[in-house]
C-alpha cells in the first residue's frame, strides 16, 4: 500500500464521480472485475472500489465512486491533485473471460462502471456483447458511450422512461434474450435487488449467470469474514472467493440482509461528518471518525 495521488477527476452524475488514480503497478497487473480498497487518511474506512478501466501507458486506474456515506462524501470533497493516505490492489479473484458466444452484460446504476472492462474483454475475446444499461433515471446512467464501444448492441433501460425504453433491468434482459437464438451466459452488475431478480430471470430462460457482490468488507483478504456470502448453501468470502460468483446459487435475501448491518452507525457518522461541515464550513478533509 501506497499513497496516490487524484490525476483527474470527472462528475459523471448527481453524486457520482469518475478518479483517474496515479497506480502503475495496478494499471498493468489489474484484471477484469478486479478491485482495490482505497483509505482517504490513516484513520480512514477501508473503501472497496472495483476497477472501472486502467492505462497501463500513462500509470494510472479508474475509479467511479457514488457517494452515499461518510467516506465516499468525503472522497468526492478531493480536488485533482489530492493525495490518498493509500490504495492496495488488485484484489479478488478476476472474473473468467473466455469465448461463450453471445453474452449479455446487464449494468445497473453505478454497476455499469464495473461492467465496463468486463465487455470489453468478453468483446475482444471474440464474443457477440449484448448489453443493458439501466438506471432510475437518465441522470443516473453511467459510461453508456464507453459501453457502445464495446458491445455488438447496447439497450438503455430507465424506471421512467427519460431515456431510452421504459422499463426495469430485467424487462431489457427479456427483450434482448427475446430476440437471439441462444445466449451462452449473462453478467449482471448493480444493486443487490436488481442482481437477485436478473438472475432469477436468466435462471427461467436457462441463461449461466455471473454477477460480481460487493458486500460489507473490511481487510479485503480473506481474514476478517465480514464479506461472507452464501453461494450453493456453503459460505463464500467475496474478497477472495469472488467477487465474481453463480448468480443461480447466490442467497441475495441474506446479502440484502448482511449489507443493512451498520445502518445506524453509518446514519450516525453522516449526521457527525455533516455537522462537522456545517460547523466548520471547510471540506472535510480531516481524519475520519
Amino acid at each position: 500500500m501506497e499513497p496516490s495521488r487524484i490525476v483527474s477527476k470527472k462528475s459523471l452524475g448527481p453524486d457520482v464521480t469518475m478518479y483517474r488514480i496515479s497506480a502503475p503497478d495496478m494499471a498493468r497487473q489489474r484484471k477484469p472485475g478486479q478491485f482495490v480498497i482505497v483509505r482517504i487518511s490513516e484513520q480512514g474506512e477501508r473503501v472497496p472500489l472495483t476497477i472501472a478501466d486502467a492505462d497501463p501507458a500513462a500509470g494510472t486506474v479508474t475509479l467511479v465512486v457514488q457517494a452515499v456515506g461518510k467516506s465516499t462524501r468525503q472522497m468526492a470533497m478531493l480536488e485533482e491533485g489530492s493525495i490518498l493516505h493509500d490504495i492496495a490492489g488488485p484484489l479478488g479473484t478476476p472474473t473468467r473471460i473466455e469465448r461463450f458466444g453471445t453474452v449479455i452484460c446487464c449494468g445497473g446504476g453505478i454497476g455499469t462502471a464495473p461492467m465496463y472492462p468486463i465487455a470489453q474483454a468478453l468483446h475482444e475475446a471474440g464474443n457477440r456483447v449484448l448489453s443493458v444499461v439501466c438506471a432510475r433515471t437518465a441522470g443516473l446512467l453511467v459510461m453508456v458511450e464507453e459501453m457502445e464501444k464495446v458491445s455488438d448492441e447496447v439497450l438503455i433501460m430507465t424506471d421512467d422512461g427519460s431515456r431510452g425504453t421504459k422499463g426495469l433491468a430485467t424487462d431489457g434482459i427479456r427483450m434482448v434474450a427475446g430476440r437471439e437464438p441462444a445466449v451462452d451466459h449473462a453478467f449482471a452488475i448493480g444493486p443487490p435487488v436488481m442482481m437477485k431478480f436478473a438472475s432469477a430471470v436468466t435462471m427461467e430462460l436457462g441463461i449461466p449467470t455471473t454477477v460480481s457482490l460487493n458486500p460489507i468488507m473490511i481487510d479485503g483478504t480473506g481474514m476478517c469474514g465480514c464479506c461472507r456470502v452464501t453461494v450453493g448453501g456453503r459460505t463464500r468470502f467475496a474478497c477472495v472467493d469472488g467477487p465474481d460468483f453463480d448468480g443461480h446459487q447466490v442467497d441475495f435475501d441474506e446479502l440484502i440482509k448482511r449489507l443493512s448491518t451498520y445502518r445506524d452507525q453509518e446514519h450516525a457518522a453522516m449526521e457527525h461528518f455533516n455537522g462537522g461541515c456545517r460547523l466548520t464550513g471547510s471540506g472535510g478533509h480531516g481524519s475520519e471518525g
